[in-house]
């Protein structure tokens, strides 16, 4: 080989290794697609859709909202699991793909810390307990009195299996000591318009998807989930504080990409997503419907959801709560 031909060959390679470089620090460059791992009209879309209009803008590039439902999230989660590490496929994670499943499932469809990359925390969500206007309890110990006198009569709506708002359900029928069958959507929207028509007359859902009805009057709230009541509806008790001790459950919203993604391209969407936050008219809205702002590091993320895991793990397990 002739030493042109050599020199070349050698530059042809490090174009190559540069080419990774570049288009990293070129990103992004096209569209990026956000997961929501739940149907359209819940709390995680709604979230996904403020973020997504507000991290388009910092970005320069549509982040663009693609709802996977199905369940309780993990399909999603499981397709953001297996896409291209490279940013442009990220997931609105939630409670329940990153810190429930790996207790919920026989067999957990992915590792919520191996088989992903956190980019940030952005809010934690009450979960509230809600009625049909037309039902025969308006407060939670009236609720748990007409549960106790017709144990086979009712059942209640949530967003699907192995989601925070099933485990709600399933905690607050053990710690109350009553029984309902429950009945999994694809969603919160989905399971909202039953309740609404009174199909499922009871509901656990998250208090920003949910707020609007109550504020409506479509549906009668009874209690939030929380230890401690929500600034944006603070006349509304706790379930806590309202018949069941010690009762609290709660969600959250976090983003996260492909386990692999690379940092600089974690950085950029972790910038992003900060200072969409950051952004007073963003934080009003979200704080509106009873969200609580965060906004984190990648690695505060990171700590965070192997501590979610632990702190879920022993409350499933006393609950009883299991998903073939």
């Amino acid at each position: 080989m002739n030493r042109i031909a050599s020199t070349m060959l050698t530059l042809a390679g490090l174009i190559g290794l540069a080419a990774p470089t570049l288009a990293q620090s070129d990103f992004p460059n096209k569209p990026i697609n956000l997961v929501v791992p739940f149907a359209a009209g819940g709390s995680t879309d709604l979230v996904g859709r403020i973020m997504a209009e507000a991290m388009s803008g910092q970005l320069g590039q549509t982040v663009l909202v693609v709802n996977q439902a199905g369940a309780g999230g993990t399909l999603g989660a499981t397709a953001v699991a297996d896409a291209e590490p490279d940013g442009y496929t990220i997931l609105m994670g939630t409670i329940a793909t990153h810190a429930l499943s790996a207790s919920l499932y026989a067999t957990p469809p992915f590792d919520p810390v191996a088989d992903f990359e956190p980019i940030s925390l952005l809010l934690t969500v009450p979960n509230v307990l809600m009625v049909n206007p037309s039902f025969p309890a308006a407060t939670v110990e009236e609720l748990i009195a007409e549960l106790k006198a017709k144990p086979e009569d009712y059942a209640y709506a949530s967003s699907g299996n192995g989601t925070p708002l099933h485990l709600s359900g399933e905690v607050f029928k053990s710690m109350a000591g009553v029984d309902m069958v429950h009945v999994p959507y694809q969603g919160s929207g989905p399971a909202l318009v039953d309740a609404i028509s009174g199909a499922v007359p009871i509901i656990f859902d998250n208090l920003p998807s949910a707020s609007e009805h109550i504020k409506a009057g479509t549906l009668r709230a009874l209690a939030v989930t929380t230890r401690e009541r929500s600034p944006s509806f603070p006349d509304l008790p706790t379930i806590h504080e309202s018949g069941v001790p010690g009762y609290e459950t709660n969600t959250w919203n976090a983003l996260f990409a492909p386990a692999g993604t690379p940092p600089e391209v974690i950085a950029k969407l972790n910038e992003a997503a900060v200072a969409s936050l950051k952004d007073p008219a963003v934080a009003a809205r979200l704080q509106e419907v009873g969200a609580v702002v965060v906004g984190t590091t990648p690695e505060e993320l990171g700590v965070y959801v192997e501590a979610e895991v632990k702190r879920w793990a022993p409350v499933i397990e006393a609950a009883g709560v299991s998903i073939q």
